[in-house]
């Protein structure tokens, strides 16, 4: 636990203080004594020395005082960030390779189908983000907890030509800071950091099939990443096994022609060209950089489990919390009982003492 007034803890030195008062209280009260004429009222007027009665108030009210004083310190503890706290940017890669069918029906509608059960099976309160990136990178859907809004999304993706994961990232990074203010922007200068301590609780999740091929270098991407200290984790997806691209119309960009088949290399599957070569080297460092981890997934089940442990990979950093009206909440009803309970006790004395005294 923290303080953000570690001066305030002066006021514990009320606890002192009234221990000092009780025993100059009961100190002079001996050197005042008075005589009375009977031995017999004295002794049921006053209780006897070790009654309890007498001491849970004034430990009551001690105990509330020094839980008000260290309120007034504002004190913090470090606690896990609950899930609808934070925000997930989940950036799918709708490159034309992506139309590959070496994954059934084909790389893309896997993906789609992974993505819709992973949102389906978060929290209701949890907020998600979401990403496409082809050529360029653009935030499709900001972080929200309305499922329709990210499934309709999710059923809209197209393909196009290029790969930019690291503008990919970026996108994500910019996103999250529009709802974190914890989180600069991309365009703000920070120092490099590494993915050692303190993580905001706002993970980057990026799902590619293939390399970088324009735009904003990966690596250099997570360290943006990493000096907001933000969590990329990278999926690799697909097989090393050729197989023919083929996309629906429905899936298709405006810069694609639809039909079953090939688009890349105009002769066989994979021929000449190397667009589904998976650049697993970039996508570890790219999430080992900033603390994150990266998986691999070569068919639709394997992919669907990935993203379904994912929550369970996080792991969400701590955060401060302040504690101040609890300890303040806590020493006000402490010392309210003790003064309760003194009041109480004294009236309910009067009566005992009464009786006691010798009719006249």
């Amino acid at each position: 636990m923290s303080f953000s007034w570690p001066w305030a803890l002066v006021a514990l030195l009320a606890f002192p203080a009234l221990l000092a008062f009780r025993w100059w209280t009961r100190r002079r009260r001996r050197r005042e004594a008075v005589r009375l004429s009977s031995l017999t009222l004295i002794r049921a007027a006053l209780p006897g020395r070790s009654s309890w009665r007498r001491r849970i108030p004034i430990w009551l009210f001690a105990i509330g005082l020094i839980a008000l004083g260290t309120g007034a310190a504002r004190p913090q503890a470090s606690m896990r960030v609950p899930k609808n706290a934070a925000s997930i940017l989940l950036a799918i890669d709708v490159s034309q390779s992506m139309c590959s069918t070496d994954v059934q029906p084909n790389r893309i509608t896997a993906a789609q189908e992974a993505a819709r059960t992973f949102i389906k099976a978060q929290d209701d309160e949890a907020r998600i983000g979401l990403v496409a990136f082809a050529g360029i990178a653009g935030l499709l859907v900001e972080p929200t907890s309305d499922k329709r809004e990210l499934l309709a999304a999710i059923d809209g993706l197209k393909t196009s030509r290029g790969t930019a994961i690291g503008m990919a990232i970026l996108a994500s990074v910019d996103a999250i800071a529009e709802v974190n203010p914890a989180v600069p922007p991309t365009g703000v200068s920070l120092p490099a950091a590494t993915p050692d301590g303190e993580f905001e609780p706002d993970t980057i999740v990026v799902l590619t099939d293939g390399r970088n091929t324009q735009g904003v270098d990966p690596v250099a991407a997570a360290q943006q990443a990493a000096a907001r200290k933000l969590r990329v984790y990278t999926i690799g997806f697909g097989t090393t096994n050729p197989a023919a691209s083929v996309c629906t119309a429905d899936q298709l960009g405006g810069d694609a022609t639809a039909g079953d088949r090939p688009r890349f290399g105009g002769g066989g599957p994979g021929a000449g060209r190397n667009f589904r070569q998976l650049d697993e080297q970039t996508l570890t460092t790219v999430a080992d950089s900033t603390g994150g981890e990266y998986f691999k997934a070569e068919d639709a089940e394997e992919l669907g489990e990935v993203l379904l442990d994912l929550p369970k990979a996080m792991t969400f950093q701590r955060q401060d919390v302040e504690l101040t009206v609890w300890f303040a909440l806590v020493g006000a009803l402490l010392v309210a009982g003790a003064v309760g309970l003194a009041q109480w006790w004294n009236r309910t004395t009067v009566p005992s003492v009464a009786r006691a005294a010798p009719t006249p």
